[in-house]
C-alpha cells in the first residue's frame, strides 16, 4: 500500500507538511509567480503531493476505471483511497486533519488524477476548490470545526446551485428559504448536482427574500440524512459516467439558523467567487484529461509498426502530436498562471475564465485527434481512447459554459480600455 500525504510528513529527511512550514511556502510560491521564475517551478510540497496524487491515480485508480465507467457507478473503495491518501483535504488545515497545502497544490492533484480518470479528478476537484473553500472561507468557527475535519477525513461534499430553469443564468433559482421561528425551511428541486450520491454533505443555495431578486439568495448546509432531503434520478450521462449527476429535491428540508453559510443574503457572492475559482480546478482537470489521452495515444504509437517503422516515426504523425503538446503545455501554463494569481491575492477572474476556455478546449482537441491516432481501435470501448473523448466534452459546458467564458473574457478586456 502507498504511503498516505500524512505519513509523508514525518518521513526521514523531508520537511514534511507542517502547518509551521506555511509561511515559507506562500514566500516560494510568491517567488514563483514572480517575474522571471518559471510559473512551473513547485515547492517541494507541491512536488510531493503531485507525485502521491499520481501514485493514487497509477496504482490504485487504474485497474478500476473502465468497470467503473461502464456501470456509471464510483467505487467507494476509490473514494475511501482518496481520503485515506489526503486528496480530499488538500487546502483543510493541519489542525483539522488536513494537508493544509495551497491552491495550486489541489490543481496539481486534479490534473494528475485527471490523467487516469477524468470522472473522479470531477470528484476530488469538487470536493476540494468548492466544498474546503465555501466552509474556509466563509463558514462560521462552527461549521468550521464541525465540517472541515469530516471534509478531510470521511464526507464528500456538494455544491447545489443548477436549476432546471437556471443554467447558465444561475441567479434565477427558485428554491425559496423561509424562516420558521429559528429555522429555516427550504422547497423546491436542483438539478445536475454533482457528487450527490457519495456526498454527506450539501452546500444548497436558495432564496431567503425573492422580493430582493438574487440579492436575497443564501447559501445553506444540509447534511444528508435530513429527512426534506431527497436524491433523485441519476443522469445516465455521455462522459464522466462515474461521477454521479443528479436530481435533488427539498420538501419542508428544515435547517437550524446555525446552518447559513456567511450570511443571509450573501450567497450569490458566495457562489460568483467559488466558481471564479472552481474555473481553474476544472482548467487543471482538462489539461489532466488531454495530457493523459495524448500519453495513451503515444505509448500505442510507439510500438504500433507500419511500413516498417514506428508510426510515431513518420514526420506527418510528428507534427500533430507536437502541436497537440504545445497546446496542452500552453492550457497547463494558463492554468497554472491563473492559480498563483489567486493565492497571491491579485485579480484572476480573467485569467480563470481564460484558462477553463483554452484548456476544454484543448481536451477535446487533442482527445479526438487521439482516437484518429490509434486508427480502428481507437474507436472501440476496449482502448480507452474513446474514453477520454467522450469525457471531454463535460469541460466545455460544467462550472460555466464556453459562451460563458467569452462573455467573462470579453468584459475583462473591455474594462482594460476606457474611452
Amino acid at each position: 500500500m502507498m504511503r498516505s500525504l500524512t505519513a509523508l510528513r514525518h518521513l526521514p529527511g523531508r520537511a514534511g507538511l507542517r502547518p509551521g512550514r506555511c509561511a515559507a511556502v506562500h514566500a516560494q510560491r510568491r517567488c514563483c509567480a514572480g517575474v522571471g521564475h518559471p510559473l512551473s517551478v513547485l515547492s517541494e510540497d507541491e512536488e510531493m503531493l503531485r507525485d502521491s496524487a499520481e501514485r493514487f491515480a497509477k496504482e490504485i485508480l487504474a485497474p478500476h476505471v473502465q468497470a467503473m465507467d461502464q456501470k456509471g457507478v464510483m467505487s467507494k473503495e476509490i473514494v475511501d483511497a482518496m481520503f485515506e491518501q489526503g486528496l480530499m483535504g488538500i487546502e483543510v488545515p493541519a489542525e483539522m486533519g488536513g494537508v493544509e497545502l495551497n491552491f495550486t497544490a489541489a490543481c496539481l492533484a486534479i490534473e494528475e488524477v485527471a490523467k487516469v480518470d477524468p470522472a473522479v479528478s470531477a470528484l476530488m476537484d469538487i470536493h476540494n476548490t468548492l466544498l474546503v473553500t465555501a466552509f474556509k472561507r466563509y463558514g462560521s468557527q462552527e461549521l468550521q470545526q464541525q465540517y472541515l475535519p469530516r471534509l478531510a477525513a470521511d464526507t464528500v461534499g456538494s455544491f447545489c446551485l443548477s436549476e432546471p430553469n437556471s443554467g447558465s443564468d444561475a441567479f434565477a433559482l427558485k428554491t425559496k428559504a423561509v424562516r420558521d421561528g429559528s429555522d429555516w425551511v427550504l422547497d423546491g428541486g436542483k438539478c445536475w448536482i454533482s457528487n450527490s450520491m457519495e456526498a454527506g454533505v450539501f452546500v444548497v443555495f436558495a432564496n431567503a427574500d425573492p422580493s430582493k431578486g438574487h440579492r436575497g439568495i443564501t447559501a445553506f448546509v444540509v447534511d444528508v440524512d435530513n429527512k426534506g432531503l431527497q436524491i433523485g434520478k441519476k443522469e445516465d450521462k455521455l462522459g464522466i459516467r462515474a461521477s454521479s449527476t443528479c436530481e435533488l429535491v427539498l420538501e419542508g428540508c428544515r435547517v437550524p439558523k446555525e446552518a447559513v453559510l456567511g450570511e443571509v443574503g450573501q450567497g450569490y457572492k458566495i457562489a460568483i467567487e467559488l466558481l471564479n475559482e472552481g474555473r481553474i480546478g476544472i482548467g487543471a482537470q482538462m489539461v489532466g484529461l488531454a495530457q493523459g489521452a495524448f500519453d495513451y495515444a503515444m505509448r500505442y504509437m510507439v510500438t504500433r509498426k507500419q511500413f516498417g517503422q514506428s508510426i510515431a516515426d513518420f514526420q506527418g504523425m510528428q507534427f500533430q502530436y507536437a502541436r497537440a503538446r504545445m497546446e496542452i503545455e500552453a492550457a497547463r501554463l494558463l492554468v497554472f498562471n491563473a492559480a498563483r494569481l489567486k493565492e497571491s491575492g491579485k485579480p484572476f477572474v480573467l485569467e480563470a475564465a481564460m484558462a477553463k476556455l483554452k484548456a476544454s478546449e484543448v481536451a477535446q482537441d487533442v482527445s479526438s485527434q487521439c482516437i484518429d491516432w490509434l486508427g480502428g481501435v481507437g474507436f472501440t470501448k476496449e482502448f480507452l481512447a474513446e474514453k477520454y473523448y467522450r469525457d471531454a466534452k463535460i469541460g466545455t459546458i460544467y462550472e460555466g459554459t464556453s459562451n460563458i467564458q467569452l462573455q467573462t473574457i470579453g468584459r475583462g478586456v473591455r474594462a482594460l480600455y476606457s474611452e
